[in-house]
């Protein structure tokens, strides 16, 4: 049965090149075999052909070229040896250069992706319902907020929620849930930071009790139309739109992708497992990043199993910059 252009992939064809390489090593070993044994069987025909006398020398003519045979035969798996071995190389390190890449092209469109969830709250903080609901809070510009967030996150459909917070760090707009409305973040780190830098503000992932999954707070300040700071509107991202970039990468059935965070912790894998638990800094390949290597590839030995670990660094979009993330690959040797 023919493979689907969907089951094939870089990786996957190289497997296949090694494994057909490693039964032409073995038919290379089959044939150093029978060389060796060709060459045993000419010296015992050369020795009886010696004892014959005259009566051997044609005898001892054919020893000699079956010798002859063997030699160039183990000479020539000499060569094909070395022939095998370097293919064997080769397959191994295009498969790293090809793993390198796709945690580049992986954590590029992440934050890519990202990219547009920072202008998103920027723009949206500059609209005439979210600052009118924050220069007069009544129910007619409150409801009027809230429809506007309502409706983005129903066009949209990446955000949980956008809520509005005056300077004290009262919420006093929401487009989804009504029951945070008077709660105060005042407290919060993002906010403080808002507020201190007079811009926008980028949490990492975390797992939000209220928004009930992972999440990522984008805030900006919202201002007037003389620039006076008058609140914080701030939106919270939907996780589960990453996996939608993460599920996407073709990867071998034996390989692994991770998107940890500046601290070595997964926030995102492509078996959607060990999120914010799973630790990785026992990896060369972490540790390389933590040295300040942003992209390139280890080989590591893990449970008698040799990989390659390519990893590589986020460096942000445009106006983003990124929270120090970096996407990890591994694909079996």
């Amino acid at each position: 049965m023919s493979k689907t252009t969907t089951e094939i992939n870089a990786s996957t064809l190289l497997n296949e090149l090694k494994e057909a390489n490693q039964q032409m090593e073995k038919v290379v070993k089959t044939i150093n075999q029978v060389a060796s044994q060709a060459n045993l069987l000419a010296l015992n025909s050369a020795i009886e052909a010696a004892r014959a006398g005259e009566a051997g020398r044609g005898f001892s003519v054919v020893a000699n070229e079956i010798k002859r045979f063997a030699d160039l035969s183990l000479t020539t798996n000499k060569e094909s040896y070395k022939l095998i071995e370097n293919i064997q190389k080769k397959a191994n390190e295009v498969i790293a250069v090809r793993t390198a890449d796709v945690a580049f092209d992986t954590i590029d469109k992440i934050d890519r992706n990202l990219f547009e969830r920072n202008c998103d709250v920027q723009a949206w903080a500059t609209f005439n319902a979210i600052k009118d609901c924050l220069l007069n809070v009544d129910q007619k510009n409150q409801k009027r907020a809230t429809n506007l967030m309502k409706n983005i996150v129903d066009i949209y459909e990446v955000y949980y929620d956008l809520f509005v917070m005056d300077t004290t760090g009262k919420i006093v707009a929401s487009g989804v849930n009504q029951n945070i409305i008077g709660k105060n973040m005042s407290e919060r780190s993002w906010f403080k930071e808002v507020l201190k830098t007079n811009d926008v503000h980028v949490t990492d992932m975390y797992y939000s009790e209220v928004m009930n999954g992972h999440t990522m707070g984008y805030s900006c300040p919202v201002r007037d139309d003389n620039g006076q700071v008058i609140g914080v509107f701030t939106t919270r991202f939907n996780w589960n739109f990453i996996y939608e970039i993460i599920d996407s990468v073709k990867i071998s059935k034996d390989s692994e992708l991770y998107l940890i965070n500046e601290d070595g912790i997964v926030i995102a894998s492509h078996n959607h497992q060990g999120i914010l638990t799973k630790d990785l800094n026992q990896l060369q390949a972490v540790k390389q990043l933590k040295i300040g290597e942003k992209y390139g590839y280890t080989k590591e030995k893990i449970g008698g199993q040799e990989k390659i670990y390519a990893f590589c660094k986020t460096k942000g979009y445009n106006a983003y910059r990124g929270k120090g993330w970096s996407v990890i690959v591994s694909e079996n040797l």
